[in-house]
């Protein structure tokens, strides 16, 4: 396509400026419509053409450089196609007029001068629109190159001195489209001055008539779609003229104008200032109230009536057919030049179809879905408006046509929920450790979530979340921790809550969870939080970005709302101060289940106290048990729940191994027992491993970079007293006529007996003072229960000052100190352990045992005089073995 065929009449005009149009500012200096395509908010932000009147966009610009000049220009299209149609008939005039058209029509083409100064639409009528053209034409024969052409044109044209057209009709149609009549436009009869110089000024007003509504659809489709690279209009128009008393003819012409692509405008600028949707009055039905304000920068005035509008959303595919989901109305709008435009919108939502809500075939999502989902992200959410094919009775018929068979994409602007979760707390908390029987198992945290959720402003409508589910990233510091996955629909219940002064309603949301599973994926950052659990003073707080499906229920119906972002803290309580501490481990019963040289494994019932607010399920667990950093043996639990509080008879299976911790290790063990039964204060150390929860290397890779020091559990020994509950020895019974003693033993097994094959004694008075020596190598045992020792022979120390003193503590009392060495037994197991005991307490009872009572009676006076007597010391005469002697601590 030449030049000369693609703008004919603009390139004229704009070759044809004058100085006098350099030197004035055009009263029309923008277009009708903003190439903007922002996307439309309602959020409250000041749009741009809501500042001073002096800033730089373009209504109010005052720039009237040639630069400034030309870009004002080149976006004057509707102006462009009012003036075109005004050129063509002026320029058709001039060249049918002579008998040297070729020469006129050049001359014209090159001098022609057109200036618009106004475009208004008057009005709108039940044909189509009354627009009103002003603007100011002469010729400058000074822009003509060739001499002779302008030689020509000037003299031809001051002879004319003028021409005058009739009334004429414009038919303005699409070449591309099978010349499809866009709209016709009726200009009256023209008066034009041809001298060169002379200005005419023009004040038209036409009626102009919307043509075929297949054309504008094509064109406004195409336009959307992004496919209208250029727009190409044919004029076409039979011309009468007569230049004075003389007519002219009547001459058919036709001319055409080109508009690039990116001349062509986008849809305005336009902001969102309300938006409010409320419940019906009728069930099953929403009422939405919008306010929409755009900036009109163009020198045009109109009054636009009632309009009807269906809302449309995409189908599952691009194929389908959009649904219908709203229909609204417009208020009338009064449409001022350069200024704010106000649009309200009201709108109806009635029952939602099944083709809105119905999963789209090989997806899990539905066409709600989709826009939900854009919408909750903070994404536009691309509707569709057409005209209602059902207008107002008010509404021009063509206006219905157009609007109907237009379909106007609108983004709509989505609305993240950053900061409406007000508060999210987790309480009564269960976690669960992974079971090794299931392959691939997780941890899981059961537990009630609580959540204060601001509802937007815009949403006055009923709503009740009955169902939950969530995929959610469990942060700490800013580093993910693991995952969250409920997978699951939970239930839940929800209640509204107007809010207090100047906040907002709120939902307050209740669900609980059972059994989430949690996936650790940094073991490193696990560490981080563990140790701030057990180490920190202050709560742990993890930061949860979930994605969350929500079943709800409105008066449109039962909806679910996919995806949407959620995000919030939970706070986790760190233990107790002395938290460790009160843990106060307590052995009940011990049974053997094997042994060998240098193990013994057992089950014991062990009662313990959970000082955290939490409660715990552990299928299967296994710990490393410490002493002086050497392992000695190792713990395992199965099917644990550890509740709040006190926790009773809780089976451990124990082996005691020091060989673990190497040749080393068996001295430490050696150690720890011997310290132990001396009444010592001891303590172990339990430690995770990396195979403590089998199938989980990142929770054990975390959990074995802790450890937990604790007091030795204390046994829980039959008996009366409290005292006697943690004594092994309850009394102790020394002969010493036939210099021999007895001990009365109360074994913590339950259910096997231990034996002592050696025994080397020695009894100190004073820390130092020898009283006397047991030695004993024959094997006796210790059955369940109470049982005596065989009589175990003394060897007494008679010149010290230490056996003076027991002879003189007979019917009183005395403190004595033990040392000892002991071989003992039990099934193939094997050790050699000390005892030291200080602070024994020996005290004299007068009640005697049958023979021995009478012997001691006597023999009183020989055994005096021998300095050596039987004395019966029972229950706690003579030496008793108290609480000194036995080791508070087993």
């Amino acid at each position: 396509m030449s030049d000369e065929e693609a703008s004919p009449l603009l390139s004229a005009a704009a070759k044809g400026k004058s100085k006098a149009r350099d030197q004035a500012e055009s009263s029309e200096s923008t277009p009708l419509l903003s190439n903007s395509s922002a996307t439309p908010r309602y959020d409250g932000e000041e749009d741009e053409h809501n500042g001073d009147s002096n800033d730089s966009s373009p209504a109010h610009s005052t720039d009237t450089s040639p630069t400034s000049t030309s870009t004002k220009n080149s976006r004057r299209w509707a102006s462009a196609i009012a003036i075109a149609l005004l050129a063509g008939i002026i320029l058709a005039i001039i060249a049918f007029a002579f008998v040297v058209p070729q020469a006129v029509q050049e001359y014209a083409q090159q001098a022609a001068v057109i200036e618009p100064t106004n475009l208004s639409l008057e009005s709108i009528t039940k044909e189509g629109v009354r627009a009103r053209v002003q603007a100011n034409f002469h010729l400058d024969g000074s822009k003509v190159g060739s001499n002779y052409i302008r030689n020509v044109g000037r003299a031809v044209t001051w002879v004319a001195a003028q021409l005058e057209s009739e009334e004429t009709k414009v038919d303005v149609r699409i070449p591309k489209y099978d010349n499809v009549l866009l709209g016709s436009a009726i200009v009256p009869p023209l008066l034009i001055n041809l001298r060169d110089g002379d200005v005419t000024k023009f004040d038209v007003v036409t009626d102009i008539i919307p043509g075929d509504p297949e054309g504008i659809r094509i064109i406004a489709n195409e336009w959307f779609e992004g496919r209208l690279d250029k727009l190409r209009l044919n004029g076409q128009a039979d011309l009468s003229l007569k230049s004075g008393i003389f007519p002219l003819g009547t001459h058919a012409i036709s001319e055409s104008i080109v508009f690039e692509a990116n001349k062509v405008p986008a849809v305005p600028k336009y902001n969102i200032t309300r938006f409010r949707v409320d419940d019906g009055p009728m069930k099953g039905s929403m009422l939405a109230d919008v306010s929409l304000t755009a900036f009109n920068e163009y020198p045009v005035g109109l009054n636009i009536p009632e309009l009807a509008f269906d809302i449309l959303v995409p189908g599952c595919a691009s194929s389908d057919p959009f649904i219908l989901v709203a229909e609204a109305a417009t208020s009338e709008v009064h449409l001022e030049p350069r200024s704010d435009v106000v649009v309200d919108v009201k709108g109806v939502i009635r029952e939602l179809p099944d083709s809105l809500t119905h999963v789209c075939p090989d997806s899990t999502s539905s066409p709600l879905d989709n826009i939900l989902r854009q919408y909750m992200h903070g994404d536009p959410a691309t509707l569709f408006v057409r005209g209602s094919r059902h207008p107002d009775g008010d509404t021009p018929k063509w206006i219905a046509d157009i609007l109907s068979s237009v379909t106007v994409p609108v983004p709509f602007p989505g609305r993240t929920l950053d900061g409406l979760l007000r508060n999210f707390s987790l309480t009564d908390v269960n976690f669960a450790l992974p079971d090794p029987d299931v392959p691939d198992s997780n941890p899981t945290v059961s537990g009630t979530i609580l959540v204060t959720a601001g509802i937007p402003s815009e949403m006055n409508f009923g709503i009740n979340v009955t169902n939950v589910r969530a995929t959610a990233d469990v942060l700490y510091k800013g580093n993910k921790m693991g995952e969250l996955n409920l997978r699951e629909w939970q239930d839940a219940n929800s209640t509204r809550v107007e809010g207090e002064g100047d906040e907002g309603p709120m939902l307050k949301i209740q669900s609980r969870v059972v059994d989430a599973p949690l996936n650790i994926t940094d073991s490193t950052v696990f560490a981080e939080v563990i140790s701030a659990l057990l180490f920190g003073t202050e709560p742990v707080r993890l930061h949860v970005d979930a994605l969350v499906d929500i079943k709800v229920k409105t008066t449109l119906g039962d909806l679910t709302l996919k995806e949407v972002p959620a995000e919030g803290k939970i706070p986790v309580k760190p233990l107790p101060k002395g938290a460790i501490g009160s843990i106060e481990p307590k052995v009940g019963s011990l049974r053997i289940l094997d042994t060998t040289s240098d193990s013994i494994t057992l089950q014991a019932l062990v009662n313990v106290t959970n000082p955290t607010p939490y409660t715990a399920h552990v299928p299967y667990a296994n710990i490393h048990v410490l002493s002086n950093d050497s392992i000695i043996g190792s713990a395992t639990v199965e099917n644990l729940k550890i509740d709040k509080g006190s926790n009773s008879n809780i089976l451990v299976t124990a082996k005691w191994n020091p060989p673990m911790g190497g040749a080393h290790g068996r001295k430490v063990g050696r150690e720890l027992i011997s310290q132990y039964l001396s009444g010592w204060n001891t303590s172990i150390t339990v430690k995770p491993h990396r195979n403590s929860i089998p199938g989980q290397p990142i929770i054990c890779e975390a959990l074995s970079k802790f450890n937990m020091t604790l007091a030795a559990p204390k046994l829980n020994l039959p008996g009366d007293t409290p005292e006697e509950k943690t004594h092994f020895i309850r009394d102790a019974t020394f002969h010493f006529f036939s210099s021999t003693a007895t001990f009365t033993l109360v074994s913590p097994l339950q259910y096997n007996t231990l034996y002592l094959d050696f025994v080397n004694a020695t009894a100190l008075y004073n820390h130092t003072e020898p009283i006397g020596q047991i030695v004993y190598d024959l094997p006796f045992s210790a059955p369940p229960g109470k049982s005596q020792t065989p009589k175990l022979p003394v060897t007494w120390s008679l010149d010290s000052v230490g056996y003076d003193a027991v002879r003189k503590a007979i019917g009183g009392k005395l403190k004595l100190d033990a040392h000892a060495n002991v071989e003992m037994r039990l099934g193939n197991w094997r050790e050699s352990l000390w005892y030291q005991g200080k602070g024994i307490g020996a005290s004299t009872n007068k009640t005697g045992h049958g023979q021995d009572a009478e012997a001691l009676l006597a023999v009183r006076p020989a055994a005096e005089a021998l300095g050596a007597a039987d004395r019966h010391l029972d229950g706690d005469p003579g030496v008793r073995a108290g609480r000194d002697v036995l080791p508070d601590q087993s």
